[in-house]
């Protein structure tokens, strides 16, 4: 998944195993549906911001602007350089780029932004190779964390970052951060992975609901083919969305307890379970008049236009749905389209008994520790560095303590305070959890497979065959 250029984008190596937790309360499924609650229109804020000494609790102003009182005390580092790396681009660099200045600001540290390709473990792999890695990089995937701890680049987080990790985060975010125990991930920015987002005009025009099941979503398609507007536009060409698509039917589907086995590769890609998840995907996936362009055209759109494509061409766009995360509004943004009334968006249906909650995200990584670089981390960890982003939209915080405020439109919060009040009961992105060779390579591994899938999603056991062949390979061996 790439970051919201995309998660997004964004994948792999196995994380750090984590206890099977049980299936999400009621109350984060109630939480979840308020995302398809009314909401205003998108509208960015300036950010700002002054720095101060820490306060006892989370004393911070809730109008616009950046963090008003500093949470978090940082020492004064006049002289010092930074290089930050990250595969943001666009509006999502420079609006980092903000907390940054905020940063330089509190403690008279030089820091510069080092735009990095993905995957973005080659890309630090030539750096340390050149003797000039950045000090710290934001990595998107609990699996590039091993990979960057295995190959002795990463260093463990110190005790003010840690602090703020402890009083800010739940502790399947801190956890998806650690390697063998220790912590060396702070996870700056998440998403929300668990949306579909659809053409409010389209869905009026065709009498069509806000489905909350599988079963509602099918017949919501249905009443959207018959009125003209193909259901659904998929941005086939990244294979990353095809990843998530799956995670979502799987996690409802089979359960977490499952999803954490397959993401550990402690069960095979040939478990019955995975047979059902693809055959519930090719209920949606095998009728080529719901995709846009059919299968081939969908293999050769790419996810911001998977996005646009729904968003533009008045009563007739391409399509009348997409599916994607909460990063779906920067996409949206280049349209006409006002986020709240002309863009709407429900939770994934449930496929099984619940509604599934799959996050992707972000962490901050220390690659030359100095005081400096610790205390950038400890930064980012609070709620101040979070706040700033989030009042300039298109971003979502795993902490905590960022208030509900911050974010620029009720959209927004709502589905921020869905993926708090989660609490543990979510899940990471599964390919995101895998090595990089199988779940974050294009052309590659589970991309591959189910791009090949979504061609013919009548191979269900090939497509399970070749999962199990290329997991297996990169996980080192079978389950």
């Amino acid at each position: 998944m790439r970051s919201t250029s995309s998660i997004i984008r964004t994948r792999r190596t196995a994380r750090t195993a984590r206890t099977a937790r049980t299936a999400r309360t009621a109350r984060t499924a109630r939480t979840v549906a308020a995302v398809a609650a009314g909401a205003l229109a998108l509208s960015l804020t300036a950010c700002g911001g002054t720095s101060g000494d820490k306060k006892s609790g989370n004393d911070r102003s809730s109008g616009g602007g950046g963090a008003e009182t500093a949470t978090v005390t940082l020492p004064r580092l006049n002289g010092a350089k930074l290089e930050v790396a990250a595969v943001w681009t666009g509006g999502e660099q420079a609006n980092f780029k903000k907390v940054l200045a905020e940063f330089e600001k509190r403690t008279g540290a030089k820091v510069t932004f080092v735009p990095a390709q993905d995957p973005i473990i080659n890309f630090l792999g030539s750096k340390v190779a050149g003797g000039r890695p950045p000090d710290v990089a934001l990595l998107p995937q609990p699996g590039a964390i091993r990979q960057a701890v295995e190959k002795k680049w990463a260093k463990p987080l110190g005790p003010g970052a840690r602090e703020q990790l402890a009083e800010n985060y739940s502790r399947g975010w801190q956890d998806i951060g650690k390697v063998d125990g220790k912590q060396y991930g702070a996870y700056y920015k998440a998403a929300n992975k668990s949306l579909i987002w659809y053409n409010a005009k389209v869905f009026e025009n065709a009498g069509a609901a806000e489905p909350k099941t599988w079963k509602d979503l099918l017949t919501t398609a249905q009443q959207v083919y018959d009125s003209g507007v193909t259901p659904f536009s998929v941005g086939g060409a990244d294979g990353w969305t095809l990843t998530d698509w799956f995670e979502n039917v799987y996690l409802s589907q089979a359960g977490p307890e499952k999803y954490d086995q397959l993401a550990q590769h402690r069960i095979k890609w040939t478990d019955p379970s995975v047979g059902d998840a693809l055959t519930t995907l090719a209920r949606i996936w095998s009728k080529k008049d719901y995709l846009a362009g059919g299968p081939n055209g969908a293999l050769q759109t790419e996810f911001p236009t998977s996005v646009t494509q729904t968003f533009t061409g008045g009563d007739q766009p391409k399509a009348g749905m997409v599916y994607e995360g909460d990063f779906v509004q920067v996409n949206i943004g280049e349209t006409k389209a006002k986020v709240g009334t002309d863009a709407k968006v429900f939770p994934f249906p449930a496929v099984g008994d619940t509604a599934p909650v799959v996050s992707g995200g972000d962490a901050a990584v220390i690659l030359k520790d100095s005081e400096a670089a610790q205390a950038l981390v400890t930064f980012l960890a609070s709620p101040d560095a979070a706040t700033i982003q989030a009042k300039l939209g298109g971003y979502l915080s795993p902490n905590r303590n960022v208030p509900d405020s911050a974010y620029p439109n009720e959209v927004q919060r709502t589905i921020a305070r869905a993926l708090i009040d989660s609490g543990d009961d979510f899940r990471f992105d599964m390919s995101d959890q895998a090595p990089q060779a199988f779940g974050g390579t294009p052309g590659k591994g589970e991309w591959k497979a189910l791009q090949d899938f979504l061609k013919n999603p009548g191979d269900v056991a090939g497509t399970q065959a070749k999962l199990e062949k290329d997991a297996a390979a990169a996980y080192g061996g079978g389950s």
